[in-house]
């Protein structure tokens, strides 16, 4: 099964994650199919890019995103449909 997840890159204690689509057994920071965005909580000015079209695409192949993943697809849609 595809899972679209955060994959955990960056140093000790000043992460940065990508947000990839994956299979769902591979491990959190292992081999993934596509990157499709980027999320850094420590920085203060847009913490989070998104491919929009290619997250579309993989929903509707049936991949599923995991919770977070779900959260910050939702809060940034709310955000954009704000602008």
């Amino acid at each position: 099964m595809v899972t679209i997840r955060l994959a955990r890159h960056g140093a000790k204690k000043s992460p940065f994650y990508r947000l990839v689509a994956t299979d769902s057994r591979n491990p959190r920071d292992g081999r993934f199919i596509e990157i499709l965005g980027h999320y850094n909580p420590v920085a203060a000015a847009k913490p989070l890019t998104i491919k929009d079209d290619r997250v579309a695409h993989w929903i509707g192949l049936g991949a599923q995103p995991s919770a977070t993943v779900a959260r910050l697809l939702k809060t940034h849609r709310n955000a954009s449909a704000d602008a």
